[in-house]
């Protein structure tokens, strides 16, 4: 989640607003405001302190679900070589046929 969307929701669920916020959080409004819009790159001590002053904290962590998906690693040296290189095969011929098309029409 984007840090403005964060800071935008907990001056929300709080009750406050841009202004009733920053007197909390010991800045200006225009600095709230700031701070909600998309892409705004807070620091992180700058992001914990505004959400401290919402009545929320900030809790930063590893998340090991995004990244490799090792099962899928497993399964695919389960194969046979030649079992892998036909996959291979086929999903680069998948990705010649079809390019970035295939993406843009219905993919994510």
């Amino acid at each position: 989640m984007e840090p403005s969307t964060l800071i935008r929701q907990a001056r929300r669920n709080a009750g406050l607003t841009q202004a009733e916020l920053a007197r909390r959080a010991g800045v200006k409004q225009p600095e709230i405001a700031r701070l909600e819009t998309a892409g705004a790159n807070p620091r992180i001590a700058t992001l914990k302190k505004v959400l401290a002053a919402s009545g929320q904290s900030l809790t930063i962590g590893l998340d090991r679900s995004a990244g490799i998906d090792e099962s899928l690693i497993a399964a695919s040296l389960r194969e046979t070589p030649a079992q892998r290189l036909r996959a291979f095969e086929d999903m680069y011929g998948f990705a010649r046929r079809y390019g970035g098309r295939a993406m843009a029409a219905g993919g994510s």
